[in-house]
């Protein structure tokens, strides 16, 4: 069984139609999305569009439950003026979305679970199976790392949040950790630069379980930044060009 692993979308539906396309020429059995699929991008309507036809299970993120309530859940303060651009950034999205948009993206679950055969299993969430928030990062302490997922050991987890590919292993299990990266918002956390920049290309993750063997691979695949720089221009997203000024090879 091969499992497609998406997360972090944000909107950025040419980043999806990138990874499927890409996904499809190496083959996959099933598609998981691990959450923030909507939110923050110039193409909401239409990633809520491409998912439906992908009709795979979509994990609730912080960011898409924001989208809906409006309610802040998320710990971390920023900036009055970033606050304010974020807003009207929301306000935009839920003018895009039609009554079904709204109503399928409330649809979306805390967790999923897939059963790989084998007596294997993958649960998928957003930040942790408890809470959609939680950073857990490669430097997050082995103590707190293990107290998180001990009650999950007997699973593959799978979860997003922090737009970074990486694997760990689970104390006490044959079972580990992994983040597939963002598929519409990748970017390097160590970077110098005050501003956030954003790396031309998706990150999704191919899971493969046959019979005894597990394999897993992370994949970037590049974007084309000509059509990336269209879909901003002719969409009327509030502050598109500072969009754009974030990647690499437009800053």
């Amino acid at each position: 069984m091969r499992i497609l692993v998406l997360s972090d979308v944000h909107g950025n539906c040419l980043a999806l139609e990138t990874v499927l396309a890409d996904a499809k020429k190496k083959g996959f059995d099933q598609i998981i999305c691990n959450g923030d699929m909507i939110q923050g991008g110039p193409q909401p309507h239409e990633t809520v569009q491409l998912l439906r036809e992908m009709k795979s299970p979509v994990v609730m993120g912080n960011s898409d439950a924001w989208l809906l309530t409006g309610e802040e859940t998320d710990a971390d303060s920023i900036s009055e003026e970033r606050r304010k651009k974020l807003d009207t950034v929301r306000e935009w999205s839920l003018s895009k979305l039609n009554k079904d948009d709204q109503v399928f993206i409330a649809s979306f679950q805390p967790t999923v679970t897939i059963d790989l055969g084998n007596g294997k299993s993958l649960l998928a969430f957003h930040g942790s199976p408890t809470s959609f928030d939680q950073v857990l990062l490669p430097s997050t302490s082995e103590e707190e790392y293990q107290e998180v997922f001990k009650p999950y050991s007997d699973h593959i987890l799978t979860g997003g949040h922090v737009h970074l590919q990486y694997t760990r292993r689970l104390r006490d299990s044959q079972n580990f950790y992994f983040n597939p990266g963002s598929v519409g918002v990748a970017y390097n956390h160590d970077q110098t630069s005050e501003q956030k920049l954003l790396d031309p290309w998706a990150e999704y993750a191919l899971l493969t379980i046959e019979k005894s063997n597990t394999q897993l691979e992370f994949i970037r695949v590049a974007l084309d930044m000509d059509k990336m720089a269209d879909v901003y221009r002719s969409s009327d997203r509030p502050f598109a060009g500072e969009a754009m000024a974030q990647y690499k090879s437009y800053a």
